[in-house]
């Protein structure tokens, strides 16, 4: 069921809002997720609201370097990234870590196999 959220980084130098279904989010296993422990549920960029603090993001990519890894140059908290679905459309990928009043760990975490892509 879609609800939307209120996510930030540690230190609160970055929030945002996002509609979210936390049904099913994503646990991926690729070298950085696995590091992070990352969970991930995922949104159209466009439907991102109060959207602020991006002048205190840092961008990091890797791989195939089609995904903006955004996090906190203040704190180091990575709560968002940026990327295009496959049909091309602007996605949002948030760490539920990062929402108020959510527990990641204790969601139904669908594992996606990062590693082999």
């Amino acid at each position: 069921m879609m609800e939307t959220y209120h996510g930030s980084c540690q230190c609160g130098a970055v929030s945002f809002d996002a509609p979210l279904d936390l049904s099913q989010p994503i646990a991926c296993n690729c070298s950085r997720c696995r590091r992070l422990g990352a969970v991930l549920a995922f949104a159209p960029e466009a439907a991102l609201s109060n959207f602020k603090g991006r002048e205190n993001l840092t961008e990091y990519r890797f791989a195939s370097e089609k995904i903006q890894h955004l996090f906190c140059r203040i704190c180091g908290i990575q709560p968002l990234s940026f990327a295009a679905s496959r049909d091309g459309t602007p996605m949002v990928a948030v760490n539920v870590n990062c929402l108020d009043g959510v527990d990641a760990r204790a969601l139904p975490a669908r594992l996606h196999d990062g590693a082999a892509a």
